[in-house]
């Protein structure tokens, strides 16, 4: 099944899910920074999110619903990532050699990324 593309509004609330869920509506809305949306736009928000199979809800303690993150974040990065490096770069290699080409990457931090990949590879 093809992953549906979140808007940005969308991931914000993802990403408060993950942090601070399962909650409810009034709840996540706390978490949000000022200015924070109205609480119907952040329903709005989750009951998209629960469309496109991000969110799941069960029955609150005192009612209404707690919402809470069907995928697991580290999912949703690596789906992320893996589109952003293929749409802007083509492959990892073009990616990091872009990094060391605007100086965000020195010589120790790319020692380190092939010590993770050598040893990736032994296990």
């Amino acid at each position: 099944m093809k992953e549906e593309k979140l808007t940005d509004k969308e991931e914000e609330t993802m990403l408060l899910l993950w942090k601070h869920g399962p909650c409810a509506v009034k709840d996540l809305l706390q978490h949000y920074s000022e200015p924070r949306p109205h609480i119907n736009t952040v329903s709005s928000f989750v009951r998209t999110l629960e469309k496109k199979g991000y969110v799941g809800h069960e029955p609150g303690r005192y009612g209404g619903f707690n919402y809470f993150a069907l995928k697991p974040i580290a999912e949703y990065r690596r789906n992320a990532i893996g589109k952003f490096v293929k749409q802007y770069f083509g492959n990892c290699f073009s990616m990091i050699s872009q990094l060391v080409e605007d100086k965000e990457v020195d010589a120790e931090e790319l020692r380190k990324l092939l010590d993770m990949v050598e040893n990736k590879k032994h296990d």
